[in-house]
């Protein structure tokens, strides 16, 4: 039976190693911390529950996969509730669009900015359902992406317009500037640039559609222990409180890792890690011949964020589960955040609510909140330390004062604040990239970091910066493609 170590226990890392261990390898997942969750922690505080990063499950159908794959049954370990409408997005000048999966009541929300786009609707859903196909159902996601796959792939991608930027593609179903926003903007949950993140991304919206957008009872961390008693009930080994401080190479080949000062041999080694940390912080620079330190270095990273968490004693209704505070700009906002990498006078925001579906999130009458901006990663040389508590100020002014939620600051319980310097201290993100690589045409598919090392045998990547991409469906998907690519190599490989 080949041993395998797993590095990270964020959402890749948890499905990658059940996954495993179900196919009867020997894994062992090692979380520097004192519980599993990665990104998707958890925060308690004075009764209120936070979920620290991922918000929303946007394919049900790829979670239950992982269970069915250990003969196990999702539903027996944690509950999905659906969302209905899944978002909804405000604009600058108070007007809304709930978005949903019901076509004529989609129609309906596009039609009061603009009829031709209702009628082109069902268009354009058709043709992200076909992007959709070739990724999902024909699983081009699910397989280690390599050149054989991208010249299959060519012809057809060509036809889908895959390598336009997401925002160009839309723009040709929908022409008013808030419904070309409703159905462009996804990329930036994985942490993309809409005017050039490739199409391809675009099989969001069909996905959505199709299987909803859903809660995970108890908050996303429900999900994650759920994963872990999974991979716990197929006895696979679980070591918190270790961080792996190097991944040991001889001969180009992984050997084991090195954690508490301890040399752990294994046969192979997988990173859930964030693709820069790994490289740059575990390996030697002798074992990497492509990803080297400048290599990895000339990368373009994600955006990254500054979040709130707000324990409020008051409810505000006019808040969904899911809510998007738009700026008045649009283009010029994300050019600030991904290329001029400034601070912006002006801001966006993603707010989740979830004590509208689940009252136990927060004490009785009570609204646990928390609040996304996006904002440029450590590239910006912002000064954190002396920004956050004004910038926290400038978005609590802005949510009581301008957006309507009526003394606010008053009714604080709590308010706890999340930079991009926490993302680069707490979890070990380069530059505080919270989504990795940013998914631009020049780094998706064959141009993005390979499942399988192409430096070192027996090493693999899962997560966000590795095929096909960030966001917990990409994710889950990533971790798919790298068992594909571990069971194909050690099946020609004896058992040691």
């Amino acid at each position: 039976m080949a041993t395998i170590a797993v590095i990270g226990s964020g959402f890749g890392g948890l499905s990658l190693a059940a996954r495993l261990q179900a196919r009867g390898f020997d894994v062992t997942l090692f979380e520097k911390n004192e519980h599993v969750g990665g990104h998707a922690y958890q925060m308690k505080k004075n009764g209120y529950t936070f979920d620290l990063g991922p918000s929303l499950i946007t394919s049900p159908g790829i979670i239950k996969d992982i269970f069915k794959a250990a003969n196990k049954r999702l539903e027996d370990y944690v509950e999905l509730v659906p969302l209905d409408p899944f978002y909804r997005i405000y604009f600058h000048d108070g007007t809304f669009t709930d978005y949903q999966g019901d076509t004529a009541e989609m129609k309906r929300q596009l039609g009061k900015f603009d009829e031709h786009d209702a009628a082109n609707y069902e268009r354009f859903i058709k043709f992200a359902g076909k992007i959709h196909h070739k990724v999902i159902v024909e699983g081009l996601g699910k397989k280690p992406f390599d050149l054989a796959t991208m010249l299959k792939f060519t012809p057809a991608a060509t036809r889908l317009m895959v390598p336009l930027p997401s925002y160009t593609a839309v723009r040709r179903f929908f022409r008013h500037p808030k419904n070309v926003f409703t159905f462009s903007f996804n990329t930036l949950f994985i942490g993309g640039n809409p005017f050039r993140s490739p199409s391809v991304y675009l099989m969001i919206p069909y996905l959505e559609k199709e299987e909803g957008i859903w809660y995970s009872k108890g908050g996303m961390y429900s999900l994650v222990k759920a994963m872990e008693k999974l991979f716990i009930d197929l006895n696979g080994t679980l070591r918190t409180n270790s961080p792996v401080a190097k991944i040991t190479v001889e001969n180009g080949v992984a050997t084991g890792v090195v954690v508490n000062d301890e040399h752990l041999k294994f046969d192979a080694v997988v990173s859930n890690a964030h693709f820069a940390s790994t490289h740059l912080d575990l390996i030697d620079r002798s074992a990497r011949r492509k990803w080297s330190d400048r290599k990895v270095k000339n990368m373009d990273y994600s955006m990254s964020a500054f979040m709130l968490y707000l324990g409020v004693k008051k409810q505000y209704p006019k808040m969904l589960h899911h809510t998007l505070i738009i700026a008045k700009r649009y283009k010029q906002l994300i050019y600030d955040i991904f290329d001029r990498k400034i601070l912006a006078d002006d801001f966006s925001l993603y707010c989740h609510v979830p004590t509208r579906t689940d009252k136990s999130m927060a004490p009785e009458g009570c609204e646990s909140m928390y609040v996304l901006a996006p904002v440029p990663n450590l590239l910006a040389k912002i000064n954190w330390d002396d920004m956050a508590r004004p910038f926290a100020e400038r978005i609590i002014n802005f949510l009581e004062h301008e957006f309507g939620l009526t003394d606010l600051k008053e009714n604080l319980e709590v308010m706890e604040i999340f930079t991009p310097n926490d993302f680069e201290s707490l979890c070990n993100d380069y530059l505080g990239s919270a989504w990795g690589l940013e998914p631009k045409l020049t780094q998706t598919a064959i141009f993005r970091p390979k499942n399988r090392s192409e430096d070192i045998k027996n090493f693999y990547l899962v997560g966000a910066s590795t095929h096909p991409g960030a966001g917990v469906p990409g994710v889950l998907l990533s971790a798919e493609a790298t068992e594909n690519a571990i069971v194909q190599d050690f099946n020609t490989q004896p058992e040691k």
